[in-house]
């Protein structure tokens, strides 16, 4: 019987707190941005191969045994047959809402879907199917807006994922007197996370079971043997996936903030962040641990590694804070104690790529370059060929073909002959 009365101190107490709320709390009227959302049981539900989907906003590439995936940001994922790369062939389109990042290894493809982690079976690309999922794994993130002169609206978790913002006037029950946050809020950055833009011929039988496909420098997936690597801005997740289609979380570990990118090489991972590069040892794949910390300017900052040589772009940008554009050249032959060489300006570098002594470097708006590092220190007199009528983001270099995606669409370059760059196709953006 006591068990069910609920003592007078508590119904105080309830009072209490339900008056002073109905003091407090108020309903305001503003013009701002008002979340669209996603059910999670839509979003769950989403995953369908679809066909002829042309491409639009153009993400990260991936590449493993003759395809190419590109990612249509937040959309879903493009395919193409490569067995050709000057006539490249549309298979299908995944569409996988709110995805950014993929990595593959075998037959199995680990993406991003707002908050899970989603396992797909892409042997054969024409009949791809969802054989696995995480669900709320992920940091909770919303599209950005591009116009910061109107707040946003409150976000609800609980109604599902942002997938949009609509302009409009919106009526909220706020606090009157909030602490500390003044009210409508400006989400510049704080408050809330977003998205940003953040390695023959005939026809390919399909994607094998074998090996782990390549990424670009903007990548934030990893495998190393059978352990899965997602980084987001202040934590690197481990996954055991032996059992390729049911991944078993090993480890959050905490790897400081404002990561934006990860490269694998050899027992070392390389985290891109805001500040710096971060160094971890992953000679254990399941126990990484932090090497060293290699401080720069602040600014937005993807890295590539050979064996004694980090290359690191610094840019500026809408959520890249600081004010240069640099290529930064780090010695990293004491891989505890990066040294720090030369640094040149650039436009607005983005990723970059290396293969033997050629870099190439996307320079945002000033397009592709191409430089000789045989001498680290003279790179910009070695500029070997340059591309300015792309807007450039991202490359792979495979195989003496140059894999290289842009606001306008995905280009091949043919770099066999380093004295004669040729294109040898373009996969164009449809407005």
């Amino acid at each position: 019987m006591k068990a069910k009365i609920i003592p007078i101190i508590t119904l105080i107490m309830f009072f209490s707190i339900m008056f002073s709320s109905c003091e407090d709390n108020t309903l305001k009227e503003y013009k701002g941005y008002a979340p669209v959302y996603l059910s999670y049981k839509d979003l769950r539900a989403s995953v369908t191969e679809e066909q002829n989907v042309d491409l639009k906003n153009p993400g990260k590439i991936y590449f493993k045994d003759n395809y190419i995936f590109i990612v249509e940001e937040l959309k879903g994922i493009h395919i193409y047959d490569n067995s050709n790369p000057s006539s490249p062939v549309k298979k299908s389109f995944i569409k996988l809402p709110g995805v950014v990042d993929i990595s593959i290894t075998g037959n199995i493809m680990y993406a991003d879907s707002y908050i899970d982690l989603v396992v797909l079976n892409v042997e054969n690309v024409d009949n791809i199917r969802e054989v696995g999922r995480l669900k709320d794994l992920l940091p909770y993130t919303v599209p950005a807006v591009s116009n910061n002169n109107f707040p946003l609206g409150f976000v609800d978790k609980d109604k599902g994922i942002v997938v949009d913002w609509e302009l409009r006037t919106i009526k909220e029950k706020v606090d009157l007197n909030p602490d500390p946050v003044p009210y409508p809020v400006y989400y510049n950055g704080g408050g809330l996370a977003y998205y940003d833009k953040s390695n023959s011929s005939g026809a390919s039988s399909g994607v094998s079971g074998s090996g782990v496909g390549m990424g670009g420098s903007m990548a934030r997936f990893g495998i190393k043997d059978k352990a899965l690597y997602i980084v987001d801005n202040s934590t690197l997740r481990v996954f055991d996936i032996t059992d390729q289609t049911t991944p078993l979380k090993v480890m959050d570990l905490p790897v400081g903030w404002n990561v934006e990118t990860m490269f694998l090489h050899g027992n070392q991972m390389f985290l891109g962040t805001s500040t710096g590069m971060s160094i971890f040892d992953i000679t254990s794949p399941f126990s990484p641990f932090a090497l060293t910390f290699f401080s720069h300017a602040n600014s937005c900052d993807p890295v590539i590694v050979d064996d004694t040589l980090a290359y690191i772009t610094l840019r500026t940008g809408t959520t890249c804070r600081g004010n240069l554009n640099l290529l930064d050249i780090v010695s990293i032959k004491d891989i505890t104690k990066p040294k720090s060489i030369i640094s040149y300006s650039m436009n607005n570098p983005h990723g970059l790529g290396k293969d033997g002594d050629m870099l190439f470097v996307c320079d945002g708006s000033a397009g592709l370059k191409v430089f000789n590092t045989a001498d680290p220190k003279l790179i910009l007199d070695n500029l070997m060929f340059s591309y300015p009528g792309i807007n450039a983001f991202d490359v792979i270099p495979i195989g003496k073909v140059l894999v290289l995606i842009g606001d306008d669409g995905l280009y091949q370059y043919d770099y066999s002959n380093v004295k004669n760059i040729t294109l040898l196709s373009k996969i164009s953006v449809v407005k």
